[in-house]
């Protein structure tokens, strides 16, 4: 049973590959999806690995032992269960190209009400209500948004009315204040949500979702000929950069069993997520980190940023 918990906002810098396994459809490589909404989201399976890679990567030597505490061994699984846990990253904001600005932060009332449940059962509080949409329209942020009040805006083929929300600026500001770093490195892209967020229709967002991510072909190279192999083109998809989601992260007590190891207690769940997200003993915790997840990390695929809230 876990007895902490805590938000992660995952802020992709670069094109992720979190490889589905399975082709259906023409892309060879597709990406996670869930199966009733067929929004994109990174598997808590496959966040928990990467981030222990990074943790045993950073860490080094010296942090061995606290990695096997936080994740369980290595080896012999058996022994002892792990301490945290991550749940299934989900969808919040995804980049659509828009002809009056280089890309919006495209949502949906049903993206924006998961995150708002999630962060709650999480024990945030925010106080943001989810404005509703009409198709044809969509929600923009009043006096800042990338169309005025009653004008077209264009996103990819797609045009939709904007009509200010009051509650979209709410959520954009919580988002801008809590989603992202406070560092200046961060400015622009906080003060980009602040007035790009716009809230589109079901229909459109989930379009966009599924057609607007980043499709790459690929050639499988011929050791000795040095040219593209016959019969190795493979088309591999991506979620593309900008791509903003949430994961839920728990905690349960240390259960390494610190007493046989000559300790005088085990860690308990708050100190097991401080350990994680703040750091320890001077090694860098999580929250700020850019962290690698998904397949072609030799490509410079799979960057995210983390945000503790």
């Amino acid at each position: 049973m876990f007895q902490a918990h805590n938000a992660l906002f995952l802020y992709c810098v670069s094109p992720v590959h979190m490889g589905a396994g399975t082709a259906i459809g023409l892309i060879d490589n597709p990406i996670q999806r869930e199966r009733h909404t067929d929004y994109p989201l990174f598997a808590g399976s496959g966040l928990k690995g990467a981030v222990r890679h990074h943790c045993a990567a950073t860490w080094g030597e010296e942090g061995k032992g606290l990695v096997e505490r936080l994740f369980g061994p290595e080896t012999n699984a058996s022994d002892f269960a792990g301490a945290v846990s991550f749940g299934d990253a989900q969808l919040v904001a995804f980049p659509v190209r828009c002809t009056r600005r280089a890309y919006v932060y495209a949502t949906s009332p049903t993206a924006l009400a998961r995150a708002k449940r999630q962060l709650t059962q999480l024990g945030q509080t925010p106080d943001w209500k989810v404005p509703e949409v009409q198709e044809g329209f969509c929600r923009v942020v009043p006096g800042s948004g990338p169309a005025e009040e009653g004008q077209p805006l264009h996103l990819e083929v797609f045009e939709n009315t904007a009509i200010g929300a009051p509650e979209l600026k709410a959520i954009a500001d919580w988002l801008a204040e809590h989603a992202l770093p406070q560092s200046p490195a961060h400015d622009f892209f906080r003060a980009r949500l602040r007035s790009d967020l716009v809230l589109l229709p079901e229909e459109d967002f989930g379009h966009f979702v599924k057609n607007a991510t980043l499709v790459e072909p690929h050639v499988r190279i011929d050791d000795e000929t040095g040219t593209a192999d016959g019969g190795g083109l493979f088309y591999t998809e991506n979620l593309p950069p900008e791509s903003l989601l949430l994961a839920p992260l728990m905690a349960s007590k240390e259960r390494s069993g610190a007493k046989k190891r000559g300790e005088a207690r085990a860690m308990s769940a708050d100190e097991v997520l401080a350990s994680l997200l703040g750091g320890v003993d001077g090694r860098r915790g999580l929250n700020g980190e850019l962290l690698q997840v998904g397949g072609d990390a030799s490509t410079g695929r799979g960057q995210i940023l983390v945000t503790v809230v």
